[in-house]
This record gives C-alpha cells, sequence and structure tokens, in this order.
C-alpha cells in the first residue's frame, strides 16, 4: 500500500446518488484535542504517521479545513423506531467526508445539518469515547462493524440534561447505506431506488452485477450478512440496545454504539436502554428483530425482484422464510467454536442448549463461564475453583460433553486452546467502561487508555486487576443511554 502525509477523497455517494444527501460543512471546533488516535486504522487508509501526526490532519478531523477533494454531506434515510415508521430522519450530527481506499469517512457530531431539525448536530464526549472503546473491541473479537479512527475533545460544552463536554468521533465504515436508507427512497423517491440497489452491488456485493435477478441477489446477500451479524452477536453476550432499520447496515457491519451493553450474568430477557420501556430489543429478540427489520427492506425491494408485484412479493417472501433458519445455522456454528467444537449436528445443538440453560438458572456470567469451562477441562483448575461450583446438573453435562466423539478424541489441552481462541476472557464490563468514561469526562484518560489496551488482546490474561475480568456485584439493572 502506497502511505502519504496528505490526504485525498473519492465522493461517489455524493455523484451517483447526489439527490438523496444534502452537501453541507461541519461546524468547526478550532480549540479540539485529539483523545484517541488509531495509528493501525490510519495505516490500513494508507495514512502514514507524519500525517496522522500533523496539525493539517487535526484541522480536517476537528471540522476547521475541508480537504479540497471532499465534498462533505448528510445522507437521508427513514428509519422504523420501536415498531414505528419515521419518514424523515438523516444524518442530523453527522457528516459524510468522502471515501478513502473504499470505505466512508464521517465525522460524528460535527454540527448541524439539513437534517438535524431542532438538534445542534454535536455530541457529548461520553458517548465519543464509548463509540471509540467497544467499536475497536469488536473488531478485535471479528465481529463486523464501523470503526473508530480519531475521538476528539472539542473543548467546547454542549446542553443535554446539563452542561457536558462536547466530543466529535471519526467513523469509519465499509458505507453508510441503511435499510433506513432503501426506506426513504421508496417513500419519498422512487426513481432513486434501482440506482441505490446497483450502488450497493457496487460497494458491497460485486460478485451480483451479473447474476439474473441481482436485486433478488442483493436482497438475499443482505439478509444472509444480517444473520451472520446477528449471530456473532449473539454468541458474545452483545445487547444492541436500538436495532431500529436507520441503525441497521446493508453491509452487515455493527453500526451506533449508543445504548449498547454486554450481557453479565447469562439472562435471554435482559435489554438495557432506558427508552426501550418494553424490552423489544432484548438479547433474545434481536434474531426476530432482525427479520422483522429485512421484511421491511423486502417491501423496499418488491419494484426489483420479479415481473410482476405478485412474483416480486413470492420471491422476496421465499427469501425472507429461510432467514432465521440461515441465523439459527450461522448461530450454533458460532457457539460450537466456543466450546471447541468445529461441526453442528443434533447432539451438539443439545448440548449447547442444556450449557445456557444451566448459565440461566444458576445466574453465571456469560463471558467468565466460558473461560472457566477452559481452564476445568484442561484441569488448570478444580470445580470449586470454577464458576460452576454449585451449579448443581453441571457435573452431568460436562460428563455428557465429555463423551462427544470430536471431544473424546482431541487432547483436554489442544481443546481448551480452541476454546480460549473464541472467549475473550476481557469484556466492556458495563461499570468499568461507565467509570472510565465518568473521569474521563473529569478530566482522567487514564482508565480509558488502560481499557483501551488491555481490549486490544482480550483473548490472552493480562497482568491487570481481576475487576477488568469479572461482572459487578452490584445487584442494580445497568441501564443505558442514547446519548443524542
Amino acid at each position: 500500500m502506497k502511505f502519504s502525509n496528505t490526504i485525498s477523497f473519492e465522493n461517489t455517494y455524493a455523484t451517483k446518488l447526489k439527490e438523496i444527501c444534502e452537501t453541507c460543512s461541519p461546524t468547526s471546533f478550532s480549540d479540539s484535542e485529539i483523545l484517541l488516535k488509531n495509528y493501525d486504522l490510519g495505516l490500513e487508509l494508507g495514512m502514514d504517521k507524519v500525517f496522522l501526526d500533523s496539525q493539517e490532519c487535526l484541522d480536517i478531523f476537528s471540522g476547521c479545513v475541508v480537504s479540497d477533494s471532499s465534498v462533505p454531506i448528510s445522507q437521508a434515510y427513514s428509519g422504523h423506531q420501536y415498531g414505528n415508521f419515521n419518514p424523515q430522519m438523516g444524518d442530523g450530527r453527522a457528516i459524510l467526508l468522502g471515501e478513502i481506499n473504499k470505505k466512508d469517512i464521517q465525522l460524528k457530531g460535527s454540527g448541524q445539518t439539513p437534517y438535524s431539525k431542532r438538534g445542534d448536530g454535536k455530541s457529548a464526549l461520553g458517548p465519543v469515547l464509548r463509540e471509540y472503546v467497544i467499536s475497536e473491541f469488536m473488531h478485535k473479537i471479528n465481529i463486523p462493524t464501523t470503526r473508530s479512527l480519531f475521538a476528539l475533545k472539542t473543548n467546547e460544552n454542549v446542553f443535554r440534561e446539563k452542561e457536558i463536554p462536547g466530543g466529535l468521533l471519526t467513523r469509519v465504515a465499509k458505507s453508510h447505506i441503511r435499510i433506513g436508507t432503501f426506506e426513504y427512497v421508496s417513500h419519498f423517491s422512487s426513481n432513486n431506488l434501482m440506482p441505490l440497489a446497483d450502488y450497493s452491488i457496487e460497494r458491497h456485493y460485486q460478485n451480483l452485477a451479473n447474476t439474473n435477478n441481482k436485486y433478488l441477489s442483493l436482497f438475499a446477500a443482505i439478509c444472509d450478512s444480517q444473520s451472520h451479524l446477528i449471530s456473532k452477536w449473539m454468541s458474545v453476550g452483545f445487547v444492541h440496545g436500538v436495532m431500529n432499520t436507520d441503525n441497521m447496515t446493508i453491509s452487515g457491519e455493527t453500526i451506533d454504539f449508543g445504548p449498547c451493553a454486554f450481557m453479565d450474568i447469562y439472562n435471554p430477557e435482559i435489554y438495557y436502554s432506558s427508552i426501550d420501556r418494553h424490552g423489544r430489543y432484548s438479547y433474545k429478540n434481536q434474531p426476530a428483530i432482525m427479520v422483522w427489520n429485512l421484511t421491511k427492506l423486502a417491501e423496499c425491494f418488491i419494484p426489483l425482484a420479479g415481473k410482476t408485484k405478485d412474483d416480486a412479493v413470492k420471491n422476496l417472501t421465499e427469501v425472507i422464510n429461510l432467514t432465521m433458519p440461515t441465523y439459527q445455522e450461522y448461530f450454533y456454528k458460532e457457539m460450537s467454536k466456543k466450546f471447541g467444537i468445529s461441526k453442528i449436528d443434533n447432539e451438539i445443538i443439545s448440548l449447547i442448549d442444556e450449557f445456557l440453560k444451566i448459565l440461566k438458572s444458576n445466574s453465571l456470567d456469560f463471558t467468565v463461564a466460558f473461560r472457566d469451562l477452559s481452564k476445568y477441562h484442561s484441569k488448570k483448575i478444580t470445580l470449586n475453583e470454577s464458576i460452576f461450583e454449585k451449579a448443581k446438573t453441571f457435573q452431568k453435562w460436562y460428563q455428557s460433553f465429555c463423551n462427544i466423539e470430536c471431544i473424546q478424541s482431541i487432547p483436554c489441552k489442544e481443546i481448551s486452546i480452541k476454546m480460549d481462541k473464541q472467549n475473550p476472557c476481557y469484556i466492556p464490563r458495563n461499570h468499568i467502561i461507565e467509570n472510565a468514561i465518568e473521569e474521563a469526562i473529569n478530566g482522567d484518560m487514564s482508565e480509558i487508555y488502560k481499557m483501551n489496551e488491555y481490549l486490544k488482546n482480550p483473548y490472552e490474561e493480562q497482568d491487570i486487576s481481576k475487576e477488568y475480568y469479572y461482572p459487578t456485584k452490584e445487584g442494580e439493572r445497568y441501564v443505558t443511554y442514547c446519548g443524542t
């Protein structure tokens, strides 16, 4: 890759889909400072260290300077929010600067846009730091995700419930095309439906360009990528918290980390968002909501997916009906790897289901349980030293686990090594990240820096306090907020 000490944007969305976006410039934050800088991601984008450390870089990503090659835009989209359709939404606090190496570069919290309505378009520092840490952790554990290049402190306060420090995030994505983007076009700009679909194929699914009924194939590919993504979420206890159609990308990347959280004690009913009053987006509901969202996308594809409307509906329904079975196949593949198992059959599925029942009935921590199972299997710890000490049915389950042919045929140590490569011992524990953000807002970034470092190697136990490994002992339900 050729590295550069300057920067050059492409602007394919702004030029090819100009009817569903608005040009606008970011707010200038002249006194800002970069708190977190992602050198690895910068290098992947072709930016060398000289540029990343330069005043020019700070000027561009604090909104003070618009690069000559950039056509900054905010994107239009609609969205089903908690089941209710909001037709006119769009980037109310984000501006897309353009693309570098086929990746979107977006400033999030960069001030008012044509879609801001009554909002200031800015972001508080807390949500910026939260998204940086969690999105980069998701990348480290191989979950498709948008990523974070910079987290800036603008040194300008924003007004929410009270006056708090402002922040600005540079977000990198395969694209920011959402299910809600198709909903917007379907509702307001149907002449752009085919161009948007063609552009989506060009950006994400180029292998479909010459297939028969390429738009039906595009829809099927989006369903597949969403099924794969949600299975990954479920395998690590990730609860997104706001699975509105405007927060789900057609590329299959995780986006928008406002009210997300990681499950501590295994509880399928758990949800965290303060505005999700009925648990619509609880952990257990995420697969069903995925299908619901994709059904809304299918409605947008009716003009594209068949020779007649009836034909299109039939074709799309067939794809939708396959989506949940596809998700379940992905889910059990992900879960089997957590046990060091590389195959799936009914015996393995039953084993996985029984293990999850043990976790639920004994209120055991989801993350620690898999690490302790690995240690127990390799005889690094005794049962009394494990999380399963008081779980009455664990020993019976464990005997069934040991009797599986693929487990019997491999030495215990090898199984444990496989497990440890799939099960992080560190996640962004809810109480830890909240404490770190609170300290950062008060001027002390040390805990954020520490989290960012140990989460770079989440599968290896490190010489740090056990408080980073275990969940909080507090009994209160953790509550998250969207941060807008």
